[in-house]
C-alpha cells in the first residue's frame, strides 16, 4: 500500500508536467498503470469540459442564425452545421492539423495601420490547443442542430401570447425562447455531452502530439500495452475511467434537467434518455 501512495505522488500530475519524468519500463504494476492512466484522464477531462463550455454558447449563436430568416445569418450557420456534422470527427482532426502546419510558426502579424499585432500559430499544432478546436467546432455544430430544433419546437402559443404582452426582441428570446428551448433540448444535450467526453479519446489516435509526453488516458495506456505486451489491463483501465465520468455527467446534467422542468409536475418531467452513437 505504501508503494502504491509513493507511485500516486510520482505520477498523479505526471501528465501536467508535475513529478516523476521517466516512466516505468519494467516490473510494471497495476498501481502505476492506474495512476499514470488517471493522470492522463485529466486532458480528456480538459478536452469536454473546455469544448463543451464554449460549443455551448456557439451552439447557441449558430440555432439563432439558422432560424434566421435573413439569409445573412441563416446561410453561414447553416454551412457550418452541415460541414461538422457531414464530415467525420477523425478526418476534422486531420484537416485541422494539416491546415494548421501550413501557418507560419513564428506566428502571423496583423496590421492595423495604428498598431501591428503577432498572433502565435504554432500552438495550434499541440492537441492541447488545436484538437480542443476541431472538438469545439463539432460539438457546436452538433448542439446548434438540437437547439434549432428545440426552437421549432416551441408552442406557437407562447410566442404569440408573449407579443400580445408586448413582449419582442431580445426580451423575448431570454424570457419565452430560452427556458422553452433548454428545457425540450437539455435530455438530447446530454447525450452530446456524454459523446464528446468519448470523442476525445480519438485526439490520440488524430495527427496532434502529445507536448512533452503530455498525452490523454489512451497515450499511457498505449504505452503500457506496448511495455507489457498485456492490452487486456490497460485498457479495460481507460474503460472504467470512461464509464465513471459519463455517470458523473449523467447526474450533473439530470440535476440540471430536473431544474428546468422544476415547475412541471414530477410525473410530466421528461426523463434523460440515453443512446448509443455508433458513428460521429
Amino acid at each position: 500500500m505504501s508503494s502504491c501512495w509513493i507511485t500516486i505522488q510520482d505520477y498523479a500530475f505526471r501528465s501536467l508536467g508535475i513529478g516523476e519524468r521517466i516512466l516505468p519500463k519494467t516490473d510494471i504494476t497495476i498501481c502505476e498503470q492506474a495512476v499514470l492512466i488517471g493522470s492522463g484522464l485529466i486532458w480528456n477531462i480538459y478536452f469536454g469540459l473546455i469544448a463543451v463550455f464554449f460549443g455551448f454558447w456557439f451552439a447557441i449563436i449558430l440555432a439563432i442564425g439558422k432560424n434566421n430568416r435573413s439569409a445573412l445569418y441563416r446561410i453561414p450557420a447553416i454551412s457550418f452545421i452541415f460541414l461538422f456534422r457531414g464530415s467525420p470527427l477523425f478526418i476534422q482532426f486531420f484537416f485541422a492539423y494539416e491546415l494548421f502546419v501550413l501557418l507560419p510558426k513564428l506566428g502571423v502579424t496583423i496590421d492595423l495601420g495604428f498598431i501591428t499585432l503577432s498572433a502565435e500559430t504554432r500552438w495550434l499544432t499541440r492537441a492541447w490547443l488545436g484538437g480542443l478546436i476541431v472538438l469545439f467546432c463539432n460539438t457546436a455544430a452538433y448542439s446548434a442542430e438540437i437547439f434549432y430544433g428545440a426552437i421549432r419546437s416551441i408552442p406557437s402559443t407562447e410566442l404569440e401570447a408573449a407579443e400580445a404582452y408586448g413582449i419582442t426582441g431580445w426580451n423575448k428570446f431570454w424570457r419565452i425562447i430560452w427556458p422553452s428551448m433548454l428545457r425540450l433540448a437539455w435530455p438530447s444535450y446530454t447525450n452530446e455531452a456524454i459523446f464528446l467526453f468519448h470523442a476525445t479519446a480519438l485526439i490520440f489516435f488524430s495527427g496532434f502530439p502529445a507536448w512533452r509526453q503530455s498525452g490523454d488516458a489512451l497515450y499511457y495506456a498505449s504505452y503500457f500495452a506496448d511495455k507489457t505486451f498485456n492490452p487486456f489491463l490497460p485498457y479495460p483501465i481507460v474503460a472504467g475511467y470512461f464509464i465513471s465520468v459519463t455517470l458523473i455527467i449523467i447526474v450533473v446534467f439530470g440535476a440540471a434537467n430536473q431544474y428546468l422542468n422544476r415547475h412541471l409536475d414530477v410525473q410530466q418531467r421528461p426523463k434523460l434518455k440515453l443512446s448509443i452513437n455508433l458513428l460521429r
